[in-house]
């Protein structure tokens, strides 16, 4: 599969390390290459990205100067982090790329698309706009990709994603990935594609996620804090913590900072630059916990993360399963840990069951993660 990609991309495979393809993109690339509409659902970490970064790259003629390819992502960081991929893999390709996101200066990004990019990367709402006002034609669009496909069909996207389609050429290939895939958002992809291949890979063996366990504290809402300031303590722990209120980031913050830990925040409200620099600091290891919402951490490839911390239960199986996902990727461990009361305990071995993933509940001496055993154990002696 590989040897039929253009010689820049094998030369660019052969740089980055990677031994063989995976799964998803054993089986993504040949269809988008032949020009299939594509929904593929594939778990986090499984290398959903190149699968169709490859194909798109491969497919674009630089002598044209025209736009030829659009990626639709649903947050400011996953457009930022597929554009680096993008810059990494078409390095001395000749091919024109450039993000355009919601929050950014309008000014400079016009500025941008005047350099004629083959390829751009785009938050929905922004790029509309952009389309209405003319600054972006897309008639020679031949190829939309959606990634998080499922954030994108949401209600709040869905009428800017179908709008966008509507710009483009009837014959042009629609591509969506997703990590999980609802019956609802299958049925709407379908409505936007032209006999798409569907695509489901449930696990692959090949993107060696590592092992990664599932734990949980019981605990009243009141005490999440105390719990999640023992989890900042831990040694050699990079942790990413999920909240669903905007509103209560801020105190977590302020409560944690107060404590001397190095803690930083993501959430949708923040300013481009802040949350660019609150990235940055967290992957380069220099705060030890972040703490986000799901919109602002969704699909994000954040090396090295040891600890996903659920201070707030996910609201359905699909989200434990991202968040999860943010952790143990390419065969690094890792350790999930939810932070319950009585009625979320009961909510959360019920997802464990339903994904047959073993549960364990544990507590904290001296410093440590222990099973309640062990706790006694060290008690007595």
């Amino acid at each position: 599969m590989l040897n039929t990609l253009k010689p820049f991309l094998q030369e660019a495979w052969q740089k980055s390390g990677f031994q063989t393809p995976t799964i998803i993109q054993e089986t993504a690339i040949p269809l988008i290459l032949e020009g299939k509409d594509v929904i593929a659902e594939s778990p986090t970490g499984t290398g959903k990205t190149l699968a169709y970064l490859l194909p798109l790259l491969n497919n674009i003629e630089t002598k044209g100067i025209s736009l030829q390819a659009v990626v639709l992502a649903s947050s400011q960081e996953l457009v930022m982090q597929v554009y680096q991929e993008f810059q990494k893999w078409s390095e001395g390709s000749g091919i024109r790329g450039t993000s355009i996101i919601g929050g950014a200066n309008m000014k400079r990004q016009l500025e941008k698309l005047k350099k004629r990019p083959h390829v751009i990367f785009a938050t929905p709402g922004r790029l509309l706009e952009l389309i209405k006002q003319k600054k972006v034609k897309m008639h020679e669009v031949r190829m939309v990709v959606l990634d998080e496909g499922d954030q994108l069909l949401i209600h709040e996207h869905l009428t800017t994603v179908q709008n966008i389609l509507k710009s483009t050429m009837n014959d042009r290939q629609v591509v969506l990935f997703s990590a999980t895939m609802k019956p609802v958002t299958e049925k709407l992809a379908k409505e936007m594609t032209n006999n798409p291949e569907i695509l489901r890979i449930e696990k692959d063996e090949m993107a060696s996620s590592g092992e990664v366990e599932h734990i949980y504290f019981s605990c009243e809402p009141r005490d999440k804090i105390k719990l999640l300031e023992k989890i900042a303590r831990l040694e050699k722990s990079k942790s990413l913590a999920f909240i669903n209120d905007i509103g209560e980031i801020q105190v977590f913050k302020e409560k944690l900072l107060f404590k001397d830990l190095s803690i930083g925040v993501l959430h949708s409200d923040m300013k481009k630059l802040e949350r660019q620099a609150a990235l940055k600091a967290f992957r380069d290891g220099k705060m030890k916990m972040l703490i986000a919402t799901d919109i602002a951490a969704r699909g994000l490839d954040i090396q090295g993360v040891t600890h996903v911390v659920q201070i707030d239960s996910p609201k359905d199986i699909a989200q434990y399963v991202h968040r999860a996902g943010r952790t143990g990727r390419m065969g690094a461990n890792g350790t999930i840990i939810s932070l319950v009361t009585e009625r979320e305990e009961r909510e959360l071995k019920r997802y464990c069951r339903e994904l047959t993933i073993p549960l364990h509940k544990q507590v904290f001496y001296q410093g440590k993660i222990v099973s309640e055993d062990q706790r006694n154990q060290k008690i007595k002696r």
